[in-house]
């Protein structure tokens, strides 16, 4: 059979399967042994077992349980909660202002936790009824709360982008901080967006009818509250950039300062410890169960000859490198509505990054826009996590089709910076320049 055929095959086997609403681990999996003994040699099922142990054996992907048992153990240190009442007291006095006071503290938990799911349901549980009790548009108050959790994917150190790095063969360290800059542009394109809103309507975000100055000695004090996450902001991101430490190993030290964190705030007991060691397993479970099925399923596909099929295709084609560039991007944000993020970048990764090398670019960079469309994911119906977490903490008066509304704006806003990132590469890779 030729390679055009198989290319066909697995793409279509693998699209009708994921329809039917199977697991993408097994679909994976089960699909690549089909193929194997199907169209190949059933003695090459040895190359499933190589697979397998290959991730078994990474060190690279240790990292991964270590950020997440870290987010986890910070999700229960108390720290968020202090860190919202001291951005409520220095942002209460600007219309729109406990909206841009999220944005920030998105930030911050994104460079603590990596974990996208915790800044979500963290200032859905935080943020949300404070922003509805003050009458604040539900659409604004869920976009920004879905829009800026989503975050973490960019800034470090971010679980999606190990995963994108491990599949890519690209420097895990460089990876991570070139997601810095492009994080910290969407969050200032969010915050453009609500003082807009805010400044056109200001009946969706009004100021408290009964507000009264803070003192200015109350809200230095509450500052505190930003020691101990710049502390652990510091010795995570600061040893990965100086080359202190190497990712995995920075890892572990985030998970010793984030133990340190919880016992400052009296937190650290068994029933934390446990709770967050449950978590990461099941979490830690969920990445490498579909890691190890993609990484079986893109050998096959490689080895029976569709990636070099595909990239032939690609060569043939007369047209500007930045047209092939837009398409890939495109088929990601498509991706993005009806698959899991981590099966999308184990799976287009290894068959992308080859045309990424072939047309000249960098590839640090196309993993910033890489990033950038898993984030656009993200909030993207139907299969968009944020719009589960968010739905997990949803007042009863409230539904889903507020929260649709409610993130469109957003996602526009990651299609500007998705071109931003596109029309300056310079700047998207201008930190991971200064590693070397």
């Amino acid at each position: 059979m030729s390679s055009t055929a198989i290319l066909v095959l697995m793409f279509g086997g693998l699209t009708a399967f994921m329809l039917t609403g199977l697991p993408i681990a097994f679909v994976l999996g089960g699909l690549s042994l089909l193929f194997t003994v199907l169209f190949w040699n059933p003695q090459a099922v040895v190359i499933l077992v190589l697979q397998i142990f290959d991730t078994m054996k990474s060190e690279a992907l240790l990292a991964i349980p270590l950020y997440i048992l870290m987010a986890a153990i910070l999700s229960r240190s108390g720290v968020i909660e202090k860190l919202y009442r001291a951005m409520e007291l220095w942002f209460g006095r600007v219309r729109g202002g406990l909206a841009v006071g999220t944005v920030v503290i998105c930030v911050i938990m994104a460079a603590m936790t990596g974990v996208v799911g915790a800044a979500v349901t963290a200032m859905g549980i935080l943020a949300l009824p404070e922003m509805l009790r003050r009458r604040y548009s539900p659409e604004l108050a869920t976009g920004t709360i879905c829009a800026a959790g989503t975050l973490g994917i960019l800034i470090p150190p971010s679980v999606l982008t190990i995963v994108y790095a491990v599949t890519a063969q690209v420097s895990i360290g460089k990876m991570l901080i070139a997601g810095i800059v492009p994080g910290v542009v969407l969050a200032a394109l969010y915050i453009v967006y609500i003082l807009i809103v805010a400044w056109l309507k200001p009946e969706a975000a009004p100021l408290r009818a009964d507000y009264a100055p803070t003192p200015l000695r109350e809200r230095l004090l509450s500052l505190k509250a930003l020691v101990l996450p710049a502390l652990l902001i510091v010795m995570v991101l600061g040893a990965i950039f100086f080359g202190i430490a190497t990712p995995t190993e920075a890892a572990a030290v985030g998970v010793l300062g984030a133990c340190i964190a919880a016992a400052i705030e009296r937190k650290l007991n068994g029933d934390a410890l446990l709770g967050a060691a449950v978590d990461t397993g099941k979490a830690t479970a969920m990445i490498l169960w579909i890691t190890i099925g993609a990484k079986a399923y893109v050998a096959i596909f490689t080895g029976l000859g569709g990636a070099d099929s595909l990239l032939a295709f690609i060569k043939s084609l007369d047209v500007a490198p930045y047209l092939i560039l837009s398409v890939m991007l495109l088929i990601l944000i498509f991706l993005g509505t009806v698959l899991d993020e981590i099966g999308i970048i184990l799976l287009t990764v290894p068959v992308f990054m080859p045309i990424v090398k072939f047309l000249g670019f960098d590839e640090i960079w196309f993993g910033v826009l890489y990033a950038i469309t898993i984030q656009m994911g993200y909030i993207s119906p139907p299969f968009g996590y944020t719009l589960f977490y968010m739905k997990g903490v949803l007042p009863r008066e409230l539904h889903m089709g507020t929260v649709y509304r409610g993130i469109f704006p957003f996602f526009l806003l990651q299609g500007l910076g998705l071109l931003i990132a596109m029309a300056f590469p310079g700047l998207m890779t201008f930190l991971p320049r200064l590693m070397d």
